[in-house]
């Protein structure tokens, strides 16, 4: 075995862990939720993000690894909701250095470095992205009833604000959310459901 793969192994053991991290806005949103973890949050930050870049026209690709490395360091620091990083210090670069910094290639570590300095429009879509599937999580847990889903949605003045929307840089962020905001969570099924087995 080269030292290389033994570090390759080494990583993806340490990325497979992403799916046993919870997220932590479980606490404040008062739901327990044990399929939205790390790793289903980064899938699908990676398809929205592919989404965006190519609205955007910018590298797709690019795009979708950054979104699957946005939030790798938190394999080390674990994911803070916005209580906890009032008493909490995490040593992002220094996490992503010795995360990524000893790769056998440094594409990983660039990506990682580029999306934490939020230039490029790459980045800036990343977060984006990050964004858009807390609102489309947000929407879903409002839809089974979660009244402080409801108050994260809208703000305190009800429901005809559509709050998270402020979070959003880009004008194509912005209207994908509004369309989120607008559909619900079950309508993709709506005219797929048959009572009878296919012949």
């Amino acid at each position: 075995m080269t030292r290389e793969n033994k570090r390759l192994a080494s990583f993806l053991f340490e990325v497979g862990t992403m799916r046993k991290l919870l997220r932590m806005h479980r606490q404040t949103l008062l739901t327990d939720d044990m399929s939205d973890n790390i790793a289903s949050h980064s899938f699908r930050v990676a398809i929205i993000g592919w989404i965006l870049a190519k609205k955007e026209m910018v590298n797709p690709y690019k795009t979708a690894i950054m979104c699957l490395l946005h939030d790798l360091g938190e394999i080390r620091s674990n994911d803070h909701n916005w209580v906890h990083k009032r008493y909490t210090k995490v040593f992002d670069k220094h996490i992503i250095k010795e995360q990524l910094g000893s790769l056998p290639f440094d594409d990983f570590h660039k990506l990682a470095k580029e999306y934490d300095e939020r230039k490029s429009k790459e980045a800036i879509i990343t977060k984006d992205a990050d964004y858009l599937d807390q609102l489309l999580l947000l929407k879903e847990y409002d839809w089974q009833g979660n009244k402080e889903a409801r108050v994260w949605l809208h703000g305190k003045g009800g429901e005809k604000t559509n709050a998270q929307l402020k979070k959003l840089k880009l004008r194509s962020s912005k209207e994908l959310g509004q369309a989120i905001y607008k559909e619900i969570p079950s309508g993709w099924w709506n005219n797929l459901w048959t009572n009878k087995n296919r012949k």
